[in-house]
């Protein structure tokens, strides 16, 4: 069985920096995005949610600076950044043992960044990210584009996630998967200070 990890709310406790990062960086234009709606967007890549929320505003803005503005606030905070320790603790057992990938909607630099962050960037035999598929989570393609790259048939896969839409994304490419949210419940931004 090969282990395909998201990064983001799965390997790196990422979504409450990324949630500040976003609501700074959209409030700046103007348009507010609740802590909710972020967490039913998980999965998505930057430039598509900022296509969505100002599309919605009915606002003609350039999406991928505005998606890049909220990646380099995101990149600045990267000291915040924390380990999930119950999935990098399989990812830590499972090292050597079997094939394992990285499979998240977020950029490649940001994604590296952050697995190096944590200590854990050498650990995996792959990594996929939004650049390397034209669709996105719900669609299977960044799972299925991790199971070619490990040689292993997508039924033999079992991926570790943290939103619906990665959730649907791994059902969709005929594999078995785990909801990280069982073992750890995401910090929201009101808990950040205490």
């Amino acid at each position: 069985m090969a282990l395909i990890f998201d990064c983001d709310g799965t390997l790196t406790d990422s979504m409450p920096v990324h949630y500040l990062c976003w609501q700074k960086t959209m409030r700046s234009h103007g348009i507010e995005f609740g802590e909710e709606r972020f967490y039913a967007l998980g999965g998505m890549p930057s430039d598509k949610i900022v296509e969505l929320l100002t599309g919605e505003a009915g606002l003609r803005l350039d999406c991928k600076a505005i998606a890049a503005q909220k990646e380099r606030a995101f990149l600045d905070t990267l000291h915040l950044l924390e380990p999930i320790q119950a999935v990098v603790e399989i990812a830590r057992q499972n090292r050597g043992k079997r094939k394992m990938a990285v499979a998240s909607g977020g950029f490649r630099h940001v994604i590296e960044m952050q697995l190096r962050q944590v200590g854990i960037l050498d650990w995996f035999d792959a990594l996929v990210t939004a650049e390397d598929t034209p669709r996105h989570k719900p669609e299977p393609d960044v799972f299925l584009e991790a199971a070619r790259r490990l040689a292993a048939q997508p039924a033999n896969c079992l991926v570790y996630e943290d939103s619906d839409l990665g959730i649907e994304a791994a059902r969709r490419a005929g594999m078995q998967w785990v909801d990280v949210r069982a073992v750890h419940t995401p910090r929201r931004v009101t808990t950040l200070a205490t």
